[in-house]
């Protein structure tokens, strides 16, 4: 059974840094789309970022294109979202998904592990 756990999460104030970690075990890492998602109080789950089995392909929602990273060490079987410049709008619950699919995907529908998020807040 896959499993990913989350961690990194925090406050932080406008403008700071954060880097999320998400550690997969249980199955083989390094043949997963990996995606970042996050989820506002009171709002549904909205795509953030994903990146493909080797990390040569990622994309990013518009939202924090420019400002976050994806990427992965298939030898620690980690994904990481580095975010940066960050802002209020930004504070959610943020969650790993994965899915053995050979295409880019940012429905939630696509991706059949989750993680349990980790909460990031952003101060103004």
């Amino acid at each position: 059974q896959v499993q990913l756990v989350e961690s990194g999460g925090g406050l932080v104030q406008a403008g700071g840094s954060l880097r999320l970690s998400c550690a997969c075990s249980g199955g083989t890492f390094s043949t997963y789309l990996m995606g970042w998602f996050r989820q506002a109080p009171g709002k549904e789950r909205e795509f953030i970022a994903h990146i493909s089995w080797r990390g040569g392909v990622t994309d990013y929602a518009d939202s924090v294109k420019g400002r976050f990273t994806i990427s992965r060490d298939n030898a620690k079987n980690t994904v990481y979202l580095q975010m940066n410049s960050l802002k209020p709008e930004d504070t959610a619950v943020y969650y790993c998904a994965a899915n053995r699919i050979p295409r880019p995907a940012r429905q939630m529908n696509d991706y059949a592990y989750w993680g349990q998020g980790t909460q990031v807040t952003v101060s103004s």
